[in-house]
């Protein structure tokens, strides 16, 4: 099992080669105050002095160390292979290649590399330095040290130091794959240790959270750590491990890891004899071994999960990406073709990528039809903007100098076109709705249908142009035809209409059971069948004239019986007549603005609105089942059918081929990243194959 840890390494190596962090890989994540004594943990597991000293805070970027173990054997062969003359050395990610056998020059080339993305102030970055060390001496680890949780800024820090530290160190430790090292000073209360608070945020259960108390020897005199490190103040599952760190006169004087590791030893002896076998830095570097080992272990199969669905995700992207276009011919008149079909498709409503969210193509276009411009029309009201001023206003004028006995035929007529006329704004409304749907469709195709034309922006820019150029010479040939749909039924009123004479001779019988009604309620001193004889004498003669009920002449004339005493009563009286001598503007007289209309005038009012009514119905009717036909046939049929042809047409030639198969600046980057990627996937699949192999899972 101990081999589980440099297969981790491997892993690392292999997602570090694309610059990734798509994995949560396992790894130790070191936290704690600044000058709690991370750093000298840290070199303690390293044994060697690599980490940038001084006050305040020094660490300012994660630092990803990974110790690899090499046996004589390896070590031996891996200096022949990297041409490294010595047992230990170390090599950066961003360095490449490059052999660093001082260890003062990976000192100072931590340095340099944290001033490179932090600045030469006391700021932080969360872009983590990538160190691998190989040596005999340490034991297979990764290990992670971030900045030092601190409270105040300092100097020219920024003044949100502390929220920015703490987030970078809840983005590590929030890793459900992470071992979090607590480290804490055994000079400072337990009980206020931010380490273990931070850890316990994302570790509630203490599953993964090992804690480290450093300076020992630094406790008042008369006090241990007894308590501390048998977990009477605070329990930590994992367990609490006590270690005694260099002094910073030990450093100065350039005391080395391992004397400092033997007087630690001498130390614990000394003042723990009882957990000097669970103390000190060894024993911290087995316990790390080991917990990572069986951490490792127990994340290998969700890890492999992970990495297989990353890799077919990957594969997705990829294929999405296309690959380079070698017959340039072929591949624009596949794209054309295809963006052809799925518009075509989109419209008929068998398109492979179907909106769920909103009505689109055909369906949309349906509902313009059936629900949009249907309920539009049925509000129109027949009688809407007439009033009976303007009906009685019609007849009179219908007349000219001469009284009339019947109700004119061309009042009606004017009267009913004007209100047919009305139709005609809804209809070149319903024009435009599916105009502007048509339009709509090509986006839908672009961003759902055909990604392919992601990669070439100038054709995807050309198609759009093309279709918009089409729809647009559609639509006033479309409003053309509408517009002559509304004309044709303005050009002739066809009263001999089935409907329209059915309405007449209803409303003939209901005129005449109002006759009936006057004549039932007529005083007893008035014989009825006078009145009876002079109704039908006046109207036999009449209905041989206008040719029977059907005609809707024959209603104007129904009912004329009483009509001569019942006249109109202006609400304003006339003037006097003038005084003689004196000359008369017949054009000054007031003319009444509102007056009780006379039996006569109210009956020819409402002949003239139920006629109005019934024809405009009929009229409606029509335009509500033509306009869509029209709409079908000038417009969307005729860009469905001319569309594959027009395209061909504008786009498929010679001269056009390079330009319109450019791809974009960026599409040519994704799609080596993304296979990069999908490589890095499958190199890492094959090593958690070679770990079943191996029995080692």
């Amino acid at each position: 099992m101990e081999a589980l840890i440099p297969v981790i390494n491997k892993l690392q190596d292999v997602f570090n080669t694309v610059g990734a962090d798509v994995i949560q890989l396992p790894q130790i994540v070191v936290v704690g105050t600044q000058s709690s004594g991370k750093s000298s943990v840290l070199e303690s597991l390293v044994g060697r002095d690599v980490l940038p000293r001084g006050t305040g805070i020094v660490t300012r970027r994660p630092l990803i160390f990974q110790l690899v173990h090499i046996d004589p054997e390896d070590r031996r062969k891996s200096s022949e292979e990297n041409g490294v003359d010595g047992e230990e050395w170390g090599k950066f990610l961003h360095t490449k290649n490059k052999i660093y056998t001082n260890f003062e020059e990976i000192r100072q080339e931590i340095e340099a590399e944290t001033e490179r993305i932090s600045g030469i102030n006391k700021g932080i970055s969360d872009e983590p330095i990538h160190l691998k060390v190989f040596s005999p001496h340490v034991v297979n680890l990764t290990l992670v040290d971030l900045p030092g949780i601190t409270k105040v800024p300092v100097g020219d820090q920024p003044k949100d130091i502390e929220i920015q530290i703490r987030e970078l160190i809840v983005k590590y430790i929030s890793n459900p794959n992470s071992i979090i090292l607590a480290v804490t000073a055994a000079n400072t209360d337990m009980a206020t240790s931010e380490a273990l608070k931070v850890a316990r945020e994302v570790d509630p259960d203490g599953r993964r959270t090992l804690a480290v108390v450093t300076k020992l020897d630094l406790m008042d005199a008369g006090t241990d750590a007894m308590d501390i490190l048998t977990g009477r103040v605070i329990p930590v599952k994992l367990g609490i491990i006590g270690l005694v760190n260099r002094s910073q006169l030990d450093i100065n004087q350039r005391k080395s890891v391992a004397d400092s590791i033997r007087d630690e030893y001498a130390f614990l002896q000394k003042k723990y004899p009882s957990l000097a076998n669970r103390s000190g830095t060894k024993y911290l570097a087995r316990t790390l071994n080991r917990l990572l080992m069986h951490h490792i272990r127990d994340c290998l199969p969700e890890l492999k999960t992970r990495i297989n669905v990353l890799a077919a995700q990957y594969q997705s992207l990829l294929n999405s990406y296309g690959e380079p276009v070698d017959d340039k011919s072929a591949t624009l008149l596949q794209l054309i073709t295809k963006f052809a079909a799925e518009y075509c498709n989109t419209i008929e409503g068998t398109a492979k990528y179907i909106e769920t969210t909103e009505l689109c193509g055909g369906a949309r276009i349906c509902y313009i039809f059936h629900e949009t411009f249907g309920r539009t029309l049925e509000s129109v009201d027949p009688l809407g903007g007439l009033t009976t001023i303007d009906i009685l206003t019609a007849i009179r004028n219908a007349t000219g100098p001469r009284p009339a006995l019947f109700v004119p035929e061309v009042s009606f007529e004017l009267l009913v076109k004007r209100q047919v006329k009305r139709l005609e704004d809804p209809s070149l409304r319903c024009v435009e709705l599916v105009h502007e749907e048509m339009q709509r469709i090509i986006q839908h195709c672009s961003n759902y249908s055909t990604q392919e034309l992601l990669r070439f922006p100038k054709l995807h820019d050309a198609i759009v142009e093309v279709v918009t150029s089409l729809l647009r010479k559609r639509l006033p040939v479309t409003n053309e035809m509408v517009h002559n749909l509304v004309a044709i039924e303005l050009a002739y009123i066809n009263t001999k209409h089935p409907d329209f004479a059915d309405a007449c001779g209803l409303m003939n019988h209901n005129i005449e059971e109002q006759r009936r009604n006057r004549m039932r309620d007529l005083p007893s001193a008035v014989p009825r069948d006078k009145a009876a004889a002079g109704g039908a004498q006046g109207t036999s003669s009449n209905e041989q004239i206008d040719g029977g009920t059907g005609n809707w002449r024959g209603m104007l004339k129904k009912g004329e019986e009483g009509m001569a005493g019942d006249r109109a009563v202006p609400h304003n009286t006339l003037p006097s007549s003038p005084q003689k001598g004196h000359a008369v503007n017949l054009l000054d007289v007031p003319v009444p603005v509102s007056r009780k209309l006379s039996a006569r005038e109210q009956r020819d009012c409402e002949v003239i609105e139920r006629l109005i009514k019934s024809y405009f119905l009929i009229v409606r009717k029509n335009i509500q089942d033509s306009v869509p036909k029209a709409v079908m046939h000038f417009l969307v049929n005729h860009v469905k059918d001319c569309l594959q042809s027009e395209l061909v047409g504008q786009l498929y030639k010679a001269g056009l081929l390079d330009d319109l198969l450019t791809e974009s600046e960026d599409m040519a980057q994704r799609r080596n990243e993304a296979a990069d990627m999908l490589q890095a996937l499958q190199k890492a699949s094959q090593v958690i194959a070679e770990i079943r192999e191996t029995h080692l899972w």
